[in-house]
């Protein structure tokens, strides 16, 4: 089907070596489900400080060379740390105790994605797509189309730039671009200047030979004043251009029949299990140990993304006039933090709130959900919600994004849908949503469906990963 397509992700996360959200989940996964449709494909990443030392055991460099940016000429150390996985290893950029956050980001990245650039020949390994991920990696697409096109090597390599949340657009000051090695004709609106700053989410945007998202709706919602955070006319300019294809998840990592640290396994076929992970994770979490009480789980980046601002003020409702416990495991916003620890704290018998997160811990927690909660601001895909009708808890959505195109509000009478959904961004309508929940969950039968739904519901990666085949064929032959 690929027809010998050789590709290359050029990314800052991959799963299992490093990631703090859904980008790390779908360049860790994305490649395994090309390379079974034909794809050669390499991927590219930083070398973290968080990066387990065990990946470089016995190691040595497969290439090292200097990387020019302005009067700087910092060296990159290639090393293979899996089959067809580069880590770009520079101690003084990367080996710090977070992956983003830093004033210098601008000049990291840079440097990380001339160093993936200047990689390719020395592999032996010249690609037919360059597939860039989210603003990090968007100087890529001017290196590539500015600079690195003029060498025969990279002349006829196209790129693919992939939108995993326009929110994050890497912003920085315009005296940056010198230290990046960019003059400053490339602060124009039609470049790379964006309200007065150099933004690198729009030089993947404008330099990218195709754009895509993650989402069919996110594709057509970020061209609407909404959700484009200012971007919306250039991706509006570029619809012809754009394509939304939804992420899958890994059905093998994420599968209730075999994962290890479940306290029983189970199936669509023999539910027993689910009943004894319920129990177990509530005795363990300090719950009352009740199978007749459904469990929500709010499984996230604790941000203003995820619908914590409704989530407060429905949460006295939720406390002291429903009869459900809530678990929360993650982190993020203090503030938002603090909500669900002050909520636990008095009311322990109802909410859990582990603030961390520990990928052992939400495999469990999963699967002794009855309900996953996520009533998103703006969802771009949201990995969370197939996560969890994998393990039989049946997602509380708002209806945004992916999670429009993934959940299907439950019918009684077709007995069609797997989840319920809402509109409205406040407290009510989440209110509404979870008491439609309570109602089912006490319909037994109509529960059931609704779950078995769920888990029949086939996310995995095959699908999309032919509409990428399909775009990278159609951009290698120039159509």
């Amino acid at each position: 089907m690929s027809n010998h397509l050789k590709i290359l992700f050029i990314a800052s996360e991959a799963a299992p070596f490093v990631k703090s959200g859904g980008l790390g989940d779908v360049v860790g996964s994305l490649p395994h489900a090309l390379r079974g449709l034909g794809a050669e494909v390499k991927v590219v990443l930083p070398k973290y400080g968080q990066i387990n030392e065990k990946w470089l055991a016995d190691k040595k460099p497969v290439a090292s060379y200097e990387v020019h940016l302005d009067w700087r000429k910092p060296i990159a150390d290639i090393f293979l740390i899996q089959p067809d996985v580069y880590a770009v290893v520079n101690d003084y950029y990367f080996n710090r105790e977070n992956i983003y956050g830093y004033g210098d980001d601008f000049e990291r990245f840079a440097f990380f994605v001339k160093a993936a650039l200047q990689l390719l020949p020395l592999i032996d390994f010249i690609p037919d797509i360059i597939h860039f991920h989210d603003w990090q990696t968007g100087l890529g697409c001017i290196y590539l189309k500015d600079v690195f096109s003029h060498f025969d090597a990279y002349k006829n390599i196209k790129s693919v730039f992939t939108i995993h949340n326009l929110q994050y657009q890497g912003n920085f000051l315009a005296n940056v671009l010198p230290q990046i090695d960019l003059n400053y004709g490339y602060f124009a609106p039609d470049k790379i200047e964006f309200y007065g700053n150099a933004s690198f989410m729009k030089a993947g945007l404008t330099y990218a030979d195709f754009l895509t998202t993650v989402s069919p709706t996110y594709a057509h919602q970020i061209q609407t004043a909404e959700y484009g955070y200012g971007m919306q006319g250039m991706l509006a300019s570029r619809k012809h251009e754009l394509l939304g294809i939804l992420n899958g998840i890994d059905y093998n990592e994420y599968n209730p029949a075999t994962v290890k640290s479940l306290a029983q396994n189970f199936n669509i076929d023999d539910m027993e299990g689910k009943a004894a992970c319920k129990a177990h994770v509530q005795k363990m979490l300090g719950l009352p140990i009740n199978p007749g009480i459904p469990i929500f789980t709010i499984i996230s980046r604790l941000v203003e993304q995820k619908g914590i601002d409704i989530i407060e003020p429905a949460l006295d409702t939720f406390m002291n006039h429903r009869d459900m416990q809530i678990i929360v495991l993650g982190n993020g916003h203090s503030h938002y933090e603090q909500i669900f620890e002050r909520a636990a704290y008095y009311h322990p018998h109802k909410m859990s709130a582990n603030i961390m997160f520990d990928a052992d811990l939400a495999h469990q927690i999963y699967s002794a959900a009855d309900f996953f909660l996520m009533p998103s601001l703006f969802e771009p895909c949201g990995l969370g919600q197939l996560i969890a009708m994998r393990y039989g808890a049946v997602p509380v959505v708002r209806n945004t994004g992916g999670l429009a195109d993934t959940i299907m509000h439950y019918n009684y009478e077709t007995g069609q849908g797997n989840g319920l959904s809402f509109n409205d961004y406040d407290a009510g309508a989440l209110i509404w949503a979870v008491d439609e929940a309570l109602s089912l969950f006490h319909n037994k039968s109509h529960y059931q469906k609704a779950q078995n739904n769920a888990m029949t519901a086939d996310f995995s990666w095959e699908s999309s990963a032919k509409q990428y085949i399909d775009l990278y064929n159609k951009l290698r032959m120039g159509n």
